[in-house]
């Protein structure tokens, strides 16, 4: 019987000129190319996947703060995977293997149960589904709430962008947001919102320009669309060759990361691809009571389903 890789079963889509391999563990997006150029960065099948590269966050995106929340009256705590901040990063499903429910040759329907556990006593069924076209590559996230209860849900993903050759530094972004979620320069904490332009040169892009030594992890909101409600975020490299990501009115949010490490150029993985994570909803929205913004948390009622989706395809 042969071994399954770290990373979970391969699922290999074709379409055109792109092809992507979707990593069971996490529903994980482990590699995109467009004719043989990579558009996210990868990581190898026999691998324990580096962080959250490319996977399925649910049943929260980003962090809650000190893992604890209140909601519908109760409090609860889930346990702290970001322990150098104190927080719960990134939900419940990224080390959880999905399974093929639908397949084909240029698509692939995976799904998972988030288990009613202490601290997120609720069963959800997470169903992800990647489907290539000759504009790129979509990944649609669906989660139904088969609980007696209601309960609080949110998704993103975490693909690294890929804009060409170099890193971030060289790179050109673009993003129509005009609101940028501060936060406390140890943990991370919402701070609240401010224009970007407060600080233009590190969160100013709606005018598409190099990122440089700008260092970013921060959510943005406040987006403009385009006439069929669509926002749309670009990198681009010198030749104008590299990559967008498409999202609409369902994630309010988005998350900007520049990948910057603790040890600098010492890690390999220091500012080599830019983070960008269509969020339903804010940093810590499961505390939505604590800010004077909307955090976009959703309640799924018992029975009730939620769909987010968005689009990566090749510039150039």
């Amino acid at each position: 019987m042969a071994r399954t890789p770290l990373s979970g079963t391969q699922h290999a889509l074709r379409a055109g000129d792109y092809e992507a391999i979707i990593a069971g563990v996490g529903a994980s997006l482990r590699t995109l190319t467009h004719g043989g150029r990579d558009l996210v960065v990868p990581f190898d099948a026999d691998e324990v996947r580096p962080g959250h590269r490319g996977a399925t966050l649910a049943p929260w995106p980003n962090r809650i703060v000190d893992g604890r929340y209140a909601f519908e009256g109760a409090d609860y705590q889930v346990p702290l995977t970001e322990p150098a901040r104190g927080h719960a990063l990134h939900g419940l499903a990224s080390w959880i293997e999905f399974h093929p429910i639908d397949k084909g040759a240029s698509h692939v329907t995976l799904e998972a149960v988030v288990e009613a556990q202490k601290g997120y006593p609720w069963r959800i069924v997470v169903r992800s589904t990647y489907a290539l076209t000759s504009i790129g590559l979509t990944q649609s996230v669906t989660a139904l709430n088969v609980s007696a209860q209601p309960a609080p849900w949110g998704t993103s993903a975490h693909p690294y962008l890929v804009a060409g050759e170099g890193h971030v530094d060289d790179w050109t972004f673009e993003l129509p947001a005009t609101q940028v979620l501060q936060v406390t320069p140890d943990r991370l904490i919402p701070d609240g919102l401010t224009k970007v332009d407060v600080d233009a040169a590190r969160f100013d892009f709606r005018t598409a320009r190099p990122i440089g030594a700008a260092e970013i992890d921060h959510a943005f909101t406040a987006l403009a669309t385009d006439a069929d409600g669509a926002v749309t975020a670009r990198l681009t490299d010198a030749s104008g060759s590299g990559v967008e990501v498409e999202w609409d009115a369902a994630c309010p949010w988005v998350q900007v990361y520049t990948s910057d490490q603790p040890t600098g150029a010492a890690d390999p993985a220091h500012r080599i691809g830019l983070a960008l994570e269509p969020m339903t909803c804010a940093p810590d929205a499961f505390n939505a009571d604590r800010y004077p913004y909307d955090t976009g948390m959703i309640t799924l009622e018992p029975g009730a389903s939620a769909t987010a989706r968005w689009r990566i395809g090749a510039i150039g």
